[in-house]
């Protein structure tokens, strides 16, 4: 053979190359539209054959995003550092012919077979001692090391092939974290993070008042991980712990992934009202939260499901993306009833107005066998669509029409509520009543305050409040100084705050506050908690908010200033509470403090949610609407939009506040019909 033909045949991989990698960037990138639709997708699961039909379909359904990879680690790396992505590269730039862009997740979640075969340290250790085994997901340490070079390795090959393809817009950082491990390596890292917190023995065992029990420490390496019950320091350490070191988990592929990429945003899926860790701790290193929203059994509560995303909003205090959303069911609940035929839409709805830029569907299609074989899909196993898909492909139409309209929007709201894990953390494990629930107390404050701003963020109270014309903190049980100093500051400058019951009881160590309730406040409420009770049977209250009752717990108050203000009072019950004050306020200068030590019943709560806004010169951004209609309002520089939804059970006509335009059927209305599930956008220009 010639030189000339060996060279042309040498030559030859690499011009077929290049025709690629032109086709590519000759090939049309997907646009992002402004409100995004998109679903899990797995292209590992099926022969590419069969990848353009199930495209299709998403195409024709509006589906403009698909999720890949998360699961994928024994496809990506067969074997140890033997890496094959072609199968991925095919697949982001099959999506990019139908006009759909890519989100890849790192597999770390799922590791495959053969890493946790050859190095058995990287399965975690569970509670009892057991090893966790291969078969399922999320059986790895996240604290061993040699897992985090492995992890970290394959997200660095998935960026360097990725990193700068147009047709991928955003990475997804593992899956769902929430698995621990108990292993002695954690334990002893867990030891040096308190070392490094602490400084010395004798700071932290003053600190965890260690002389209660004889638990006083002489040496760091006997501290032990303690769940559940135990001194309430260490608790609290441990899971400051965890939430470290899920960030620097993430930190670790986060790190070659923006080092290897340009214009991608990074996420990680979080699970709403979850509290295995800090998320405020975790997602200050992200570019957007999202998270997984599920109902699970039953219908969709919207305050329930609203608070959820008010809370994953309030993390970076901006718009979020619903990354998995059930398609009309689950598999893990106890009864995985289909939700009702119109509220997926509804719910997609309701996502979007609470601060989601996109709704993502879990999953596409039905996997032939896996633990998850009966869950909600949008196309079944034989690659057809269930009923289910004209709705999703009704939302796809409805999003393409409101997309113009609410890009740029995001929530603003006069009222926060403040929220941290600690509180939930330490009012957990020391409930001293079973029933209390911090979860059930946030609800009580949200549901009614909701339905006279209709629009709530929920914060932590370290961040700025000026913006905030009112602002609520229930069960802020564990106040650092920091905190203290910052609601005080907003107070003084003019804020009006209300404290929930058994706010301000502990200190940043989880210790009780030197001052009684509410610590470091009690000098500007000019009152203070005398004792707190937990209730066998309601206690009976009454006063500016009419007559009420108080259940499950109780909190006896003094007034200690003239000006101080009593606006409750409870009746006769056990003796000690009879007769003195439940819920007491004082103004200061242009600003308010407020203490509600009981927990009252839902038509109080609505008096007093209204007593709170009136005061503080909260009221609704669009009016008064029939019971049962959620409004979202989102705004931006070119005005307000308002999207309703009808969750009542019956057709509801809302008359608005004024001539605005309907985005979905188009024209200048004057008051809407909406059926149950009926949803309305509405537009209001500046």
């Amino acid at each position: 053979m010639k030189p000339s033909h060996i060279l042309a045949r040498a030559c030859m991989p690499l011009l077929a190359a290049l025709v690629t990698v032109s086709s590519l960037h000759a090939q049309a990138v997907p646009t992002t539209p402004p409100l995004v639709l998109g679903t899990a997708w797995y292209p590992e699961q099926w022969p590419e054959s069969r990848w353009d039909a199930d495209l299709d379909l998403m195409q024709k359904a509006g589906i403009h995003m698909v999720r890949v990879g998360e699961f994928a680690w024994s496809q990506m790396e067969p074997s140890e550092g033997k890496y094959e992505l072609d199968w991925l590269d095919h697949a982001v730039a099959a999506a990019a012919r139908h006009n759909i862009v890519t989100v890849i997740g790192t597999p770390s979640a799922a590791p495959p077979a053969w890493l946790t075969q050859k190095y058995p340290e990287t399965l975690r250790t569970k509670e009892d001692g057991r090893k966790d085994e291969h078969g399922n997901r999320t059986q790895f340490n996240w604290a061993d090391p040699k897992y985090r070079v492995l992890a970290r390795a394959m997200a660095e090959q998935l960026a360097k092939r990725f990193g700068h393809n147009p047709n991928v817009v955003g990475w997804q950082i593992d899956n769902e974290y929430g698995d621990n491990s108990y292993d002695a390596d954690t334990k002893t890292q867990f030891q040096a993070w308190l070392k490094a917190r602490y400084g010395t023995l004798d700071n932290l065992n003053t600190r965890w008042t260690t002389s209660y029990w004889s638990e006083t420490y002489s040496n760091w390496n006997q501290v032990p991980i303690q769940i559940g019950y135990g001194n309430p320091g260490l608790l609290l350490s441990w899971k400051r712990f965890v939430s470290d070191t899920w960030r620097s988990y993430q930190k670790n592929q986060t790190e070659v992934i923006r080092a290897n990429s340009a214009n991608q945003f990074i996420t990680t899926n979080m699970m709403g009202l979850f509290d295995g860790y800090d998320h405020y701790t975790v997602g200050q290193d992200l570019d957007i939260i999202s998270w997984d929203d599920y109902v699970g059994t039953g219908q969709l509560d919207p305050y329930k499901n609203g608070i959820a995303h008010d809370l994953m909003r309030g993390i970076l205090r901006k718009n979020f993306w619903v990354m998995e959303t059930q398609p009309g069911s689950v598999n893990w609940s106890p009864n995985n009833n289909v939700l009702d035929k119109g509220e997926v839409r509804a719910m997609a709805w309701h996502d979007i107005g609470h601060g989601a830029d996109a709704v993502s569907y879990w999953q596409w299609r039905s996997a032939l066998n896996g633990q998850e074989e009966y869950h909600g899909t949008l196309v079944g196993a034989d690659g057809t669509p269930v009923p289910l898909y004209s709705e999703v492909e009704q939302l796809g139409q409805e999003f393409a029409k409101a997309g113009p309209v609410l890009a740029g929007t995001s929530v603003h709201s006069d009222v926060a509520i403040l929220h941290s894990y600690d509180s939930r953390w330490a009012i957990n494990w020391q409930r001293h009543n079973k029933a209390y629930d911090p979860v059930a107390e946030l609800y009580s404050y949200y549901k009614p305050l909701r339905d006279l701003s209709q629009s709530i963020d929920i914060v932590n109270p370290s961040v700025s409040l000026s913006q905030y014309k009112l602002v609520v903190a229930p069960g802020l049980n564990v106040l650092s100084e920091e905190e203290g100093k910052n609601l005080i500051a907003y107070v003084e400058q003019g804020g009006n705050l209300v404290l929930g019951q058994r706010s301000g009881m502990k200190d940043v160590d989880n210790g009780l506050q030197t001052n009684r309730q509410p610590g470091p406040l009690v000098p500007l409420l000019g009152g203070r908690v005398e004792q707190y009770y937990s209730l066998t049977e309601t206690v009976p209250v009454s006063g500016a908010w009419g007559s009420s009752s108080s259940k499950e717990w109780a909190e006896q108050l003094s007034a200690s200033s003239p000006d101080t203000k009593v606006l409750m009072t409870y009746g006769k019950s056990n003796g000690w509470l009879d007769g003195q004050p439940a819920a007491i306020t004082r103004k200061v200068g242009k600003g308010s403090i407020t203490y509600i030590g009981a927990w009252l019943d839902e038509p109080a709560m609505k008096n007093a949610a209204k007593w709170m806004t009136d005061m503080s010169g909260v009221a609704a951004k669009f009016g008064p609407v029939p019971s049962g209609v959620d409004v979202y309002p989102r705004e931006g520089d070119h005005g307000k939009v308002f999207i309703l939804v009808n969750f009542a059970k019956t057709t509801q006509k809302i008359a608005l506040p004024a001539a605005m335009t309907d985005i979905l059927k188009g024209g200048t209305v004057h008051t809407v019909d909406l059926p149950v599930y009926g949803v309305a956008v509405l537009s209001e220009s500046k």
